[in-house]
């Protein structure tokens, strides 16, 4: 049997309220992360390294830079009619813009009655994580599914966060019952302190999908949503597959780093993320080549390390530094370095992530902090050391006692 034509749909319309101030001037998936990489790159590697090359990205808000990045990284062969292209909101559907994700799809459905897929693969374009889409598509086949939902455990403190799945235990292949961010729910039978919740990826046959996104439309009682909407659709139907991603094999994963997924969704949870990158064995490994993360040319120098003297030594540990980096007389430890940044003679950076082209001048200090682009530290200013100060500056601090600091902002002592 011939393999099945696939048109990949990535949802990049998110307007990511809890990761301000980083989606203060740009929509979620555009947002920077470790390092050289944008939140876009995972879902986008993932579904080209998947060999699925007809990508079409539905954006929404504040999407420039979003629209930007796909257009001087993502280029794929037009002559063999491959392609990402990023899709705005276009009221094909009615005069107004999208009202959900579903609806997002349901207005640019002119795209799958072009391409006319047998399946079309749906993707959140905000989550850290490695997956080969194609191991989850011959699944769905074989299921016997018209449309399939791919879960993952997580702790029963984070239900409230995610679509919660109940798989049929005569047929652990379906799901039998799904409850989008509920307040209260049971544990697993075997883990009572975790739930299986949905990764925001589907598979679905197209001409199911198309008829179910025609009566969400027609629904004047919807939101509008894939998960709130359209997943319960099949489940009421019983045509509901569930592909648990534990049994995804991605080529050069390490037991460490397999089934590794995270919904970097608040400042928090995108600190963290971080953080997983640097550990000596990383809890997420962006080194794994055969499965490469994609994230565009780059154009800076190679990272630099100037000053040697005692007292005044360049140096980092425990770190990722991007090309076009100077540490010059700095120390750096437990930190994400993007391209550009300038760390100067007895500044000292710690547990922090500093986007593009931040200035760190000498003497100043910065610990449990993200710094968005061009972020400047004057001489002996100190960020993440006080949370009382932080907070009387106008910096968002997190509960867990992250300082952010927006784009663009001189800090001064």
């Amino acid at each position: 049997m011939s393999a099945p034509k696939v048109l990949a749909i990535v949802l990049a319309g998110g307007e990511g309220k809890r990761l301000m101030p980083l989606t203060a001037s740009r929509a979620k998936p555009s947002v920077p992360f470790g390092g050289t990489y944008r939140l876009i790159d995972f879902a986008l590697s993932n579904l080209v390294n998947s060999r699925y090359l007809h990508v079409v990205v539905l954006t929404q808000y504040k999407s420039h830079s979003l629209d930007r990045h796909i257009a001087r990284t993502w280029r794929m062969s037009p002559l063999l009619g491959n392609y990402v292209a990023p899709v705005p909101a276009q009221q094909r559907r009615g005069p107004h813009w999208y009202l959900g994700s579903a609806d997002a799809i349901y207005q640019t459905v002119n795209i799958i009655e072009d391409e006319r897929p047998d399946i079309v693969v749906i993707v959140g374009a905000d989550h850290v994580y490695r997956m080969d889409f194609s191991q989850m598509v011959d699944a769905h086949v074989a299921s016997g599914a018209e449309f399939s939902v791919a879960g993952i455990r997580q702790p029963i403190a984070m239900a409230d966060q995610f679509g919660i799945i109940d798989v049929d235990k005569e047929r652990p292949d379906r799901v039998k019952a799904f409850l989008e961010k509920p307040k209260e729910i049971d544990g697993l039978a075997d883990a009572p302190d975790q739930i299986l919740a949905s990764m925001g990826n589907y598979v679905a046959n197209a001409d199911a999908l198309l008829e179910a996104l025609i009566a969400d439309a027609e629904d004047p009682g919807s939101k509008h949503d894939m998960g709130g909407d359209i997943v319960p659709f099949f489940v009421n139907k019983g045509t509901c597959g569930f592909y648990d991603f534990v049994d995804n094999d991605v080529p050069g994963s390490t037991d460490r780093d397999r089934d590794y997924w995270r919904d970097v969704g608040t400042l928090d949870s995108y600190y963290d993320a971080h953080m997983d990158l640097i550990a000596v064995q990383p809890v997420f490994n962006v080194y794994n080549d055969k499965w490469p993360l994609h994230q565009g040319l780059i154009t800076h120098p190679p990272a630099k390390f100037i000053h040697s003297e005692e007292g005044r030594l360049g140096h980092a540990a425990d770190s990722i530094v991007s090309p076009g980096v100077i540490v010059s007389g700095a120390t750096v430890t437990g930190s994400v370095l993007s391209p550009g940044v300038r760390l100067h003679s007895w500044s000292t950076v710690s547990d922090s992530v500093l986007l593009d082209d931040v200035i760190i001048n000498r003497h100043a200090q910065v610990h449990r902090a993200i710094l968005d682009k061009n972020v400047v530290i004057e001489e002996g200013a100190r960020v993440g050391i006080d949370r009382e100060s932080d907070v009387a500056r106008g910096f968002t601090v997190t509960e867990s006692g992250i300082t952010v600091v927006s784009k663009n902002t001189v800090v001064t002592a």
